[in-house]
This record gives structure tokens, C-alpha cells and sequence, in this order.
């Protein structure tokens, strides 16, 4: 076997060096590339499926760091009077979270910028004190209520918004249906007999079923009903019985005062959370539970 020329040797030996010197050189670059690069940190990005809300942009500086949507909930804001009034609807929470290396404004600079951002869309102003302020818009027959709250020196503030609607029946609440329900499983489950929060009060949406209530005793002339108050389990249990026991007489009294059904044929109890229809561990299981039964005597 032939050998190779010399100079043919070291031609191969500088190629192969020339090779592994450009090898050692591109892993250098590659190196110093994700070095110089800034890495991207997690707590800075906005949590996963949250944005923001479609009234209002964001403070400049910060990130959302959590949120939470409900299609229909009660929560208090205060009105003008400085008074708690209870709003229902569909509700938004987000809440802001400054990123790092970022200068904090201060707790009053984020309020008034609300302010100055919801005078701007025909919005006012109901309440504000320190580091948080409450708002109401009205616009189109909707009418949406916000309360804006700065925390932690102004490197946090949270938006709580409820756009205000009438819960969709979950039941429909005729007649006919009530009674078949009563025949079958000895009672019926109503969703369309409205209270404010925590209180006994029958709302006067409430009057839809009301009429088909008494149309189902009027039909039925023998009928005897227990109205049956029942609640989630959110809060006291004590208080909840008492709660639903006294919004189920307020059921009774509006059908023997308004619809003339006698009082006779109406027995009305609370028993509170004690008999759920479905888990309290979410807020549409918690809403299938807040109902009014009527249950055959």
C-alpha cells in the first residue's frame, strides 16, 4: 500500500485543526449568545387566560397576576350615601401586580386615574377613600359598578367589576310543570323567586312565578304546600336556617296578601344549606342550592 505524500499529511492536519479550532469557536458564540440574552421570568407575565377587562387598560409597569370571571354573583359596593348596596350580574376580578424594577405609583396616583378614566366614558364617581374608590356607569340600559382598591404602597391594585343582569332561569316556572314535578317527586325546586343579599325581602321580578304559583293552587284547589327555603353554605349555618326560613314566610305572605291563596294550604320552613341539591364547591353548584321548594304535604 501506497503512503501518502508529506506534504498531502499536513494539509489533512491543518484541515482537521482548522475544523475543531471553528467547532470550539461556534460553541464560544453560542455560549455567550444565552448569556447576553435576559432571561424571561415567569412572574412577569400575565397568569395564564386572564386579560384585561374590556372597559379599562392597565397602569403602565404592571402584570396581572390573578383573575376570576363568574357569569352571575352578589357583591356589595357603596353608593353615594356611603351606604352598602348590593350588585348582581356578571363580575370581573383582576388584580395588578407592579414588575420588578419598576417604580410604584403611589395609591392615590392609581384611584385617580380611575376616576379620571371613568369621567372620561359618562361614569361617576359613588365613594372613595383610602386607596380605593367604588364607581358606577350607566350606558344603554346596562349598568356596570366597579371598585377599584391599591395595595402594598401602590405596587399592587386589584379591579372588581359587576356588569348588572337578570340571572337566566335555570327552571321554567309554570304551571303545568310545577305540577308535574309535584306528582312525580312530591316537590319542585324554583329559581325565579329573587331576594337581595341577606335579606327576606321577595324582589319584584319575583312576580312571573309568584302568579304561576298561585295558578298551580288555584288549579289544584285540595293542594297543600310546605315553602321551603334553602341556601348555600357559605356563612353561618345558624344564620342561613333563619335566613331561609324567614324568606320562605316571605313567599307565603305574598301569595295569601297579593294572590289570595289561603294561608291554610301554605306551611313555610328553612332548613338553610342541610339538604344540597348538588356540591357547594362551586359557584354553580352553590347557586343550584339557593332555591325555594315546594314540597307536597
Amino acid at each position: 500500500m501506497r503512503s501518502l505524500p508529506d506534504s498531502i499529511i499536513v494539509i489533512l492536519f491543518k484541515e482537521e485543526y482548522r475544523m475543531r479550532h471553528i467547532g470550539k469557536y461556534f460553541i464560544v458564540m453560542l455560549l455567550w449568545f444565552f448569556i447576553m440574552i435576559p432571561p424571561v421570568h415567569a412572574d412577569t407575565d400575565d397568569a395564564k387566560g386572564c386579560s384585561d377587562h374590556p372597559m379599562f387598560t392597565r397602569m403602565p409597569g404592571f402584570y396581572i397576576d390573578d383573575c376570576e370571571q363568574k357569569e352571575f354573583e352578589q357583591l356589595p359596593f357603596v353608593d353615594s350615601k356611603g351606604k352598602e348596596v348590593v350588585a348582581e350580574g356578571k363580575s370581573s376580578f383582576i388584580k395588578y401586580v407592579l414588575k420588578s424594577g419598576e417604580k410604584a405609583p403611589s395609591e392615590l396616583q392609581i384611584v385617580r386615574n380611575f376616576v379620571n378614566a371613568i369621567k372620561r366614558i359618562g361614569g361617576v364617581k359613588t365613594y372613595e377613600a383610602s386607596g380605593k374608590a367604588y364607581f358606577k356607569v350607566e350606558k344603554g340600559g346596562a349598568l356596570t359598578w366597579i371598585h377599584v382598591r391599591a395595595f402594598d404602597q401602590g405596587e399592587a391594585y386589584s379591579l372588581r367589576i359587576v356588569e348588572k343582569k337578570t340571572m337566566v332561569q335555570q327552571i321554567e316556572a309554570d304551571a303545568s310543570s310545577m305540577a308535574q314535578n309535584i306528582n312525580q317527586t312530591g316537590k319542585v325546586a324554583l329559581y325565579g323567586i329573587y331576594f337581595d343579599f341577606n335579606k327576606a325581602d321577595v324582589k319584584p321580578e319575583s312576580e312571573p312565578t309568584m302568579e304561576e304559583i298561585a295558578k298551580l293552587m288555584q288549579q289544584n284547589p285540595v293542594m297543600k304546600l310546605h315553602v321551603v327555603g334553602h341556601t348555600d353554605n357559605v356563612g353561618d349555618l345558624h344564620y342561613n336556617i333563619k335566613l331561609s326560613r324567614t324568606r320562605a314566610e316571605a313567599v307565603v305572605k305574598a301569595l295569601t296578601s297579593k294572590h289570595g291563596i289561603g294561608a291554610n294550604r301554605l306551611n313555610a320552613n328553612g332548613i338553610g344549606p342541610l339538604a344540597p341539591l348538588t356540591s357547594n364547591k362551586t359557584e354553580d353548584g352553590r347557586a343550584k342550592n339557593r332555591r325555594v321548594e315546594l314540597v307536597e304535604q
